[in-house]
């Protein structure tokens, strides 16, 4: 992987927690919160699809495809399990 496929995946991660942060609300907390969901999932789908041997969308050695898809389902995830009340007696 070189250095500048690593910089543009990590520039496409904060993008899309921006804009899922855009879409969903909430405080800078959120965001914050958002780009780390958008950044680990982005990796992580990454890392499965070199794995796997799947390539989607690829970019050089950047698998931007699977990288992506990796992000939405961490942030949806993420924001689905963000979403507990934890009620106190």
């Amino acid at each position: 992987m070189t250095l500048p496929a690593i910089i543009l995946g990590i520039i496409l991660a904060v993008l899309y927690g921006a804009v899922f942060h855009l879409w969903r609300g909430g405080k800078i907390g959120r965001l914050f919160l958002y780009i780390l969901f958008a950044e680990v999932g982005f990796w992580a789908g990454q890392a499965l699809g070199w794995y796997l041997g799947w390539y989607l969308a690829a970019i050089g050695p950047l698998n931007a495809g699977m990288g992506t898809l990796g992000s939405v389902v961490f942030l949806l995830v993420g924001y689905w399990l963000s979403l507990v009340e934890v009620r106190r007696k």
